[in-house]
């Protein structure tokens, strides 16, 4: 094996406050750390409900500024005490008016390196984000870490094969994909999109979803947190599609390189014949 980055997915259900969902998103940092993790990612929005089944404007008030706010603060601890590299997904205010869904990346030391703002949002019925965030203005960040160069794609944006190719062309070696995505819309493309994009941009894909029956609506989450390989393969087993659960798989890095010289697509690739993608 190369180098191998052991690696953990945090899939939890509402609890119905958010003071309770931060301090069981600590426990579940430990616990993967306590096995050996080097880096965790959490859900998309993690310390709340996924509210944008509804329109009402008094979730705004979820929103902190990141990194400065104290669910950013406290994470950095975390990572810090654990000596684990956290994505940790928030509802994010700018200023007054100007929000955004986002995932801000922590290194292992507890430094906040920067953060990904997700670029394409649904707009239809249960999946109302347009009323509660701006479209992302970060384009596709990657971040040196304590684990190597990793990206964050989240959710929705899994459907657009343009960002998963952009944080290929930024040296990911890992990319998170956390989500919020409830039975039936889309669940028979669940694992059919990740491990197609961890094939096609040949590197590793962590993809996370929550599990249980929210306040807003009668679709449960269905969970399935799953790693999968630059092979399209998955790592181990998914997770429950209903309980709880805190995945840790190993990631062996030396993978990369072996596709990458059998399967040559980054060689191979003709941006000059392109142009139409954008222009249209």
């Amino acid at each position: 094996m190369g180098d191998v980055v052991r690696a953990a997915l945090v899939q939890a259900a509402w609890a119905g406050d958010k003071d309770t969902m931060v301090k069981n998103a600590v426990r579940s940092v430990g616990q993967a750390a306590s096995q050996g993790a080097d880096v965790v990612c959490l859900q998309e929005l993690f310390y709340g409900p996924y509210f944008c089944q509804v329109q009402d404007a008094s979730w705004y008030e979820w929103a902190e500024p990141v990194p400065d706010g104290p669910t950013l603060r406290q994470m950095s601890d975390v990572a810090r005490e654990n000596g684990v590299v956290l994505v940790v997904p928030v509802y994010e205010v700018e200023q007054p008016g100007l929000l955004y869904n986002t995932a801000a990346v922590i290194d292992a030391d507890g430094r906040y390196l920067g953060k990904h703002r997700k670029n394409h949002l649904p707009q239809v019925k249960g999946f109302w984000e347009k009323y509660y965030f701006r479209p992302g203005n970060l384009g596709y960040p990657v971040f040196d870490t304590a684990v190597g160069r990793i990206g964050v794609y989240i959710c929705y944006e899994r459907h657009f094969p343009e960002g998963w190719r952009a944080l290929g062309l930024a040296g990911a070696r890992i990319v998170f994909n956390p989500s919020a995505t409830s039975r039936g819309l889309s669940q028979y493309l669940w694992k059919l999109e990740q491990p197609a994009a961890a094939v096609a941009n040949e590197y590793f894909v962590g993809t996370i979803n929550r599990v249980g029956v929210e306040p807003f609506g009668d679709d449960d989450f269905y969970g399935q947190s799953y790693f999968v390989d630059p092979r399209g393969q998955i790592i181990g087993e998914t997770a429950s599609d209903s309980e709880e659960e805190v995945v840790v798989r190993d990631l062996d890095m030396g993978l990369l390189e072996e596709v990458r010289q059998l399967w040559a697509f980054y060689r191979d690739r003709r941006p000059e014949t392109y142009s139409s993608i954008v222009e249209a």
